[in-house]
């Protein structure tokens, strides 16, 4: 089984699970038309997390500067893994887009229901957005094309020595399949990023910097420091789409 967020929240019964056909926002493959499945919890707790309402329920006393705490039944969906994939076959986009919360915490199930998607695999390219601090069993591993690896810096509010693990930046440095994309804050997160880079040997071509933001205004105004950064340091430079074209809503 798998364990979804909410796309939308009524008087406290649930919605309809997080599967839904859009634009890729972020990372390498912006702009791509994408099926996105997005699932509940996460192992850390980003203090700017727009999708806070994935994994911070009622109880959960993780810091979050928005200091909203979600109804857990409102807003997580169980489907099996066969429904998951029969929704996601009834989206157009081949592109599949798995994310959260963390989705690596339910990899075994994810990996089931990526066997069950319709047709030849290779009609498919599926990529995984993920925190990095989790390993990918060999089961999901091998139907995976491509993962989006987002380590959290210091101004996430997490603890270095759980949200940034050297022997998983390390496997995910030498993975083909692996972009690397940071938030970034302030200028002087540029540091924390060159030094991650020369420690793991991360090569520039797949590195993303990306401003942090949950609306257009604050994007524009991170990205007129940010891009000339990019550029000195020939690192790729990623905007939010999807907040400029929707807002920062649920299901886009």
């Amino acid at each position: 089984m798998l364990t979804l967020a909410a796309t939308t929240v009524s008087d406290g019964s649930l919605g309809e699970p997080e599967i839904f056909a859009s634009l890729q926002g972020e990372g390498p493959s912006a702009g791509r038309p994408s099926t996105f499945i997005r699932l509940s919890r996460c192992n850390l707790a980003c203090v700017w997390c727009d999708t806070a309402y994935t994994w911070r329920f009622l109880g959960d006393n993780r810091p979050h500067r928005d200091g909203v705490a979600y109804d857990r039944k409102a807003n997580q969906v169980i489907l099996s893994e066969a429904d998951a994939a029969a929704r996601i076959a009834a989206l157009a986009p081949r592109r599949l887009v798995i994310t959260g919360g963390e989705p690596l915490l339910q990899a075994p199930a994810l990996a089931r229901m990526i066997a069950l998607l319709p047709a030849q695999k290779s009609s498919w390219h599926v990529e995984v957005e993920t925190n990095g601090t989790i390993a990918p069993p060999p089961a999901l591993d091998a139907l995976i094309d491509q993962y989006n690896v987002s380590p959290k810096l210091k101004h996430s509010g997490n603890p270095i020595d759980i949200a940034l693990i050297p022997e998983r930046l390390s496997a995910w440095s030498l993975e083909p399949k692996a972009y690397f994309k940071f938030v970034i804050s302030t200028p002087e997160d540029l540091e924390e990023v060159l030094t991650l880079q020369q420690s793991y040997a991360i090569p520039s071509p797949r590195i993303y910097l990306m401003p942090e933001g949950r609306d257009s205004e604050t994007l524009r105004s991170r990205a007129r420091w940010l891009a000339p950064i990019c550029s000195e340091h020939e690192f790729n430079f990623s905007d939010r789409l999807h907040i400029h074209l929707y807002g920062d809503t649920r299901g886009t």
